[in-house]
């Protein structure tokens, strides 16, 4: 299951920073506006300390964990929806991506420079949120032109259906307005967001970037607590970081981070946060194989049935689907081996109305 999240804000607030912190890549950081053209593409491992106990506990020759996309994308400025400061090649990268975190800069310094002169969270918060509802407003016109006769002239469903959908998100684009909470039934969310692709409907997660000096005692960031108020009228969540701290973090070895994030205060580092952030943010969840040759992290949406989460490892799993033997990492956990499991009566065989659980340990069976 691929998934991307586009990492967007406007020039000079971190983004290219955080990114190699994520990837602990090399991509240019430079101190000036559109330094970052393209879009730089790094996978993330997502952290998870079932599959480290499930590998402890198996000796597998290989474990592999879920890995999460992230892009990173040139600053927005004013006026990208109509195409400013590269505006519109920015714009086509974010509509790729499943989900936006938006980098908001949240300290003071004066040798960095700030593309509108000073530090304001609010106002570039309000001046992504416009340039997305600018661009998605016209792609919903152009969509409204091509439909509105046909709905009022022929009454086809589909175009009527399409007309009302669009009705009901352009007034709030038109007043450069975020539409992420908008109601929307199912069917109007799958066409706005599936097929029109909108920009302002994709979910987001901020991460405001502190100071060093503020993220030992984040509660001193007077920035954040702007932040935190808008993301809580959006339902979003706030992931405080230092994108410093957190690409230093990145550069050390794995037993020297626990006790640089202990000297911190903090006992995760803010990039797993967001990675376990932007897995809730998409209603993800992992079930895991496991065995002497692997143990295996794997990703699928929450609500999936099994043959469907069988599909995720092959298509041969879904298509030849019989059953699944089930049991849960709690009960591996805490009987420690599977034969205890199914001595407890633990192991349960699943078909293909079963809804897989986050956590799950799977074994499908299969005939093609």
């Amino acid at each position: 299951m691929s998934l991307k999240a586009g990492i967007v804000g406007l020039p000079n607030v971190g983004k290219s920073t955080l990114f190699n912190a994520i990837t602990n890549s090399h991509v240019e950081a430079a101190n000036y506006p559109f330094a970052t053209i393209n879009p730089n593409t790094g996978v993330v491992i997502v952290p998870d300390k079932r599959l480290d106990f499930l590998s402890n506990a198996f000796k597998p020759k290989k474990t592999i964990y879920a890995t999460f996309e992230y892009y990173d994308i040139a600053g927005l400025v004013k006026g990208a929806s109509k195409g400013e400061g590269l505006g519109n090649q920015f714009l086509s990268h974010i509509r790729e991506c499943d989900a936006i975190v938006e980098v908001v800069r949240c300290f003071d310094n004066p040798d960095i420079i700030h593309v509108e002169g000073s530090v304001d969270p609010k106002r570039d918060i309000e001046t992504i949120n416009i340039e997305l509802a600018m661009a998605d407003l016209d792609t919903v016109t152009k969509r409204i032109g091509k439909v509105e006769t046909k709905a009022r002239t022929s009454k086809d469903k589909h175009s009527i259906f399409e007309l009302n959908a669009l009705t009901k998100v352009s007034s709030k684009l038109t007043n450069g307005e975020s539409i992420r909470n908008i109601s929307l039934t199912s069917e109007e969310y799958e066409y706005l967001f599936k097929e029109l692709h909108l920009l302002s409907l994709k979910p987001i997660i901020y991460v405001a970037n502190v100071s060093e000096a503020d993220y030992s005692n984040i509660s001193n960031c007077k920035y954040l607590k702007v932040v935190e108020e808008i993301a809580s009228k959006e339902n979003a969540q706030v992931i405080p970081v230092s994108c410093e701290i957190e690409y230093q973090i990145s550069t050390l070895e794995s037993k020297d981070r626990q006790e640089f994030l202990s000297s911190l205060n903090q006992t995760e580092s803010g990039l797993d946060k967001l990675v376990k952030a932007s897995y809730k943010l998409l209603n993800l969840a992992t079930f895991f194989t496991v065995g002497e040759d692997e143990c295996r992290a794997w990703t699928f949406t929450n609500g999936m049935l099994a043959p469907d989460c069988a599909g995720v490892i092959h298509t041969d799993f879904k298509k030849g689907f019989i059953k699944a033997e089930i049991y849960s990492f709690d009960d591996f956990k805490e009987l420690g081996s599977e034969l205890a499991i199914k001595e407890k009566g633990k192991l349960r065989m699943e078909g293909k109305d079963y809804k897989f659980k986050d956590g799950d340990v799977a074994f499908f069976k299969f005939n093609v």
